[in-house]
């Protein structure tokens, strides 16, 4: 199947006469694809409308705690329409309604996280290694010094002596003066961040003379900042790997031969060539040549695809055997691989619904766990006796614990792992809110053209009545057929020329299109027609016999075509849209799910039962137009719940749009579906609806395992100071052990 999305055939609902269909191929009018924000818990995917755009380079945000910050300082500020946050590119896009973005640079710049403005259009900063070697020399400064300081203050039985206060100092200066001056950032702006919580914590523990621990809590504390940086990258790199796969050049046909040039640099139309072990610079159509390519990190598909003169060659595939060239069909901006990379640069932005509620509340919990703290400090002593610092300490303890960062940490991390994972298999989420949502699916409604079939008919059947011959026959029909155009004449032709490759086509005299009908034309001084069951009628020569044949073809959801001359019926063809072999294993793998299955298709209601008896689906819809389509799903999501829409035509809009989640079918090369869809799957394969739906569900599960880690290790530890049993350094491991642990657990799901 060609893998763009385009108009689809909308069955004739007026009754065929006599027996059966009458394959009437009159082309349905369009329908109107606009698609509907059905998705009111998820954020929206547009822009705001007529808002500016303003694009920054955060330096220091790499966490959600500078995300809040951010929120917190630019939500005042007048004209702001939208905020979207590349964490993992450390990147911040703003949309407003200012006449200049000066206001939101300054406020950006007073938060001294290293904001700059980028160029409209100017390709992502690179950025530096989670780890320089400068940040590792003061690793191990700070870690150094902090267990001298534990040393020499347990062999001397003195805690604040000066050589114990000279080794603290050097270790915080070593590794703890950027959480400081986050903290101080914080501060100013009446933010409770973990930065200002452990900067409250350090001063704290230096006022009551604990500045061993204080010492070593700063290098652990930057240890663990360290080591989540490291698990961030990894989640970067194998968003990078996905996107950043067009090579830097194209061998460009010129006046002067062929050139090398940037693929910026190479208009619309011109003439690429590309050799064997080399990477397709632009999207592409082949002119001349053979070659197999490998397209997985487009399509997910494992094996390589041969293509020929015609076929679509998406950038960033691989020729693995051959030399091809084709023209460019779409610009290096424009092309599949770029719409891919920006689609994931738009789903990283948009928050899911359980990072939502995370955030919600992180709002009341950590201000309810700083309140906690004050009471403990203030209350302890008198209610449970003890001294002033004893309590005082506890109560710094609980502030370490409280910031919820391991909660906050443990969403876009989990989310970002798991589009990243569909990515690599061909599949194209659009947000958070889907890949979240696909667990939650009741029923997927499948449409049948070009999704469950392949989209195109093919000869199924060769009949000879009287004495002619099935191969002569095969060839009038062939030879009357090469001049028609029409889906069921090329299907027909192509049929004989598999079976009869060498033989040549016959002359055909007075060729006729009868509109609707079929064709007519002369072979060798005698006349033929070729055409469906209304031409039949038309000329009276339908029989008793002969209708039972068209009935037993018809009733099995094929399309029957019969060639007659004036002296009867010579030969009946049977051509059907075949199922792709991949339809059943699909049906069965959603079967095992718990999801229901339903086939809605405009095609006639015979071929709709035949291709579901197949595939053992018990619902199958046929004769079905646009808006019958999208009642059908409206009926679905009433009676079983959140419904699924899979299709690959521009009829199946509107149910797609009103679908709890829109899958587009072969969406490779497809601007529509890449732009509109909210799940795309690349190829043809629709086994990866249900690959879809397992990846939804293990998401779902490792956000549950993590926010059931993140609070029930800050329950505990909460416990343990409120009774005076915890220390800094167990609040410190608390609070870092469990972001890394969530990280770690949500980094799984790139193994998918």
């Amino acid at each position: 199947m060609n893998s763009s999305i385009k108009p689809k055939p909308v069955v004739d609902p007026s009754p065929a006469p006599c027996c059966g269909s009458a394959h009437d191929h009159r082309p349905a009018p369009l329908v109107d694809a606009c698609c509907s924000a059905r998705h009111a818990a998820s954020e929206p995917a547009a822009p705001p409308p007529d808002a500016a755009k303003a694009r920054y380079r955060i330096d220091q945000m790499d966490c959600p705690t500078e995300e809040g910050l951010i929120r917190s300082r630019l939500k005042s500020l007048a004209g702001i329409a939208r905020l979207d946050f590349r964490l993992l590119d450390r990147e911040l896009i703003v949309y407003h309604h200012l006449d200049d973005p000066q206001p939101i640079t300054q406020a950006l710049e007073s938060l001294d996280l290293g904001a700059r403005l980028l160029e409209a259009g100017a390709p992502a900063v690179a950025l530096p290694p989670a780890l320089s070697s400068r940040v590792r020399a003061q690793l191990a400064v700070s870690g150094v010094a902090a267990l001298g300081a534990e040393i020499v203050a347990w062999t001397s039985g003195q805690e604040t002596g000066w050589p114990v206060l000279a080794l603290a100092a050097l270790s915080l200066l070593s590794a703890g003066l950027p959480t400081l001056k986050k903290g101080w950032i914080a501060l100013k702006n009446l933010t409770l961040n973990i930065y200002f919580l452990m900067s409250l914590a350090v001063a704290g523990a230096f006022a009551i003379g604990n500045w061993p621990e204080a010492a070593m809590v700063v290098f652990l504390f930057a240890l663990a900042e360290a080591i989540e940086s490291l698990s961030l990258e990894r989640a970067r790199q194998a968003i990078k790997a996905l996107t950043a796969l067009a090579p830097d050049s194209a061998e460009v046909q010129t006046a002067n031969g062929w050139q090398r040039l940037a693929p910026a640099a190479v208009a619309v139309g011109s003439r690429i060539r590309v050799r064997a072990g080399a990477r397709v610079p632009l999207d592409s159509r082949v002119e001349s040549g053979h070659g197999a390519l490998d397209q997985a990190s487009i399509t997910g598909e494992s094996l390589p695809v041969d293509k020929d003169v015609g076929d679509p060659l998406y950038a960033g595939s691989i020729v693995t055997d051959g030399v091809v060239e084709a023209t460019v069909t779409a610009a290096a901006g424009d092309s599949t691989l770029a719409r891919i990379a920006a689609a994931i640069e738009q789903a990283q932005a948009q928050r899911a619904p359980t990072q939502r509620l995370v955030d919600r509340f992180s709002r009341y919990y950590t201000p309810a766990v700083v309140l906690l703290a004050l009471l403990v400090a203030l209350l302890g002593p008198v209610l449970f006796g003890g001294t002033w610092a004893g309590w005082l300490y506890q109560a710094l303890v609980m502030l370490v614990i409280a910031c919820p960062c391991a909660l906050v940490v443990s969403t876009p991390v989990t989310v970002v792992s798991g589009l990243a994972a569909a990515a690599r298999q061909g599949i194209l989420i659009k947000g958070g809110a889907y890949l979240e949502g696909g667990r939650l699916l009741k029923v997927v409604a499948l449409d049948k053209t070009g999704t469950l079939t392949r989209g195109r008919p093919v000869l199924t059947d060769a009949i000879a009545l009287r004495d002619t011959a099935v191969e002569r026959a095969l060839l009038i029909a062939a030879s009357l057929d090469e001049h028609s155009t029409h889906p069921v004449a090329r299907a027909l032709v192509d049929g004989w020329r598999g079976r009869q490759p060498d033989a040549a086509l016959l002359a055909v005299t007075d060729f006729g299109v009868l509109n609707g009908r079929g064709v007519t034309g002369v072979i060798e001084g005698q006349l033929w027609h070729l055409g469906n069951h209304r031409l039949v009628e038309a000329l009276g020569v339908c029989s008793p016999a002969l209708e039972a044949r068209l009935a037993v073809l018809e009733n099995a959801g094929k399309t029957a075509v019969v060639l007659f001359a004036a002296s009867g019926a010579a030969a009946i063809f049977a051509l059907a849209d075949t199922l792709r072999r991949e339809s059943a294993p699909a049906v069965d793998e959603l079967k095992a799910l718990g999801v229901e299955t339903v086939m809605l298709t405009g095609d006639n209601p015979a071929t709709a039962r035949a291709i579901a008896d197949q595939l053992g689906l018990q619902d199958a819809r046929g004769n079905l137009l646009p808006q019958d389509k999208l009642a059908a799903i409206v009926e679905l999501r009433a009676r079983h719940g959140a419904v699924a829409m899979v299709g690959d035509g521009v009829n199946d809009a509107p149910a797609l749009a009103r679908a709890d989640i829109g899958l587009a079918m072969g969406a490779a090369g497809t601007a529509t579906a890449l732009e509109t869809a909210d799940v795309a799957i690349m190829d043809d394969d629709p086994r990866k609806i249900a690959t879809f739906i397992r990846l939804s569900r293990s998401t779902a599960s490792i956000l549950a395992q993590n926010i059931a880690l993140a609070l029930g290790i800050k329950v505990v530890f909460l416990g343990l100071a409120v009774s005076g049993n915890a220390t800094l350094w167990m609040a410190v491991f608390a609070d870092m052990g469990a972001s890394l642990l969530v990280v770690f657990n949500g980094l799984r799901l790139l193994r998918k």
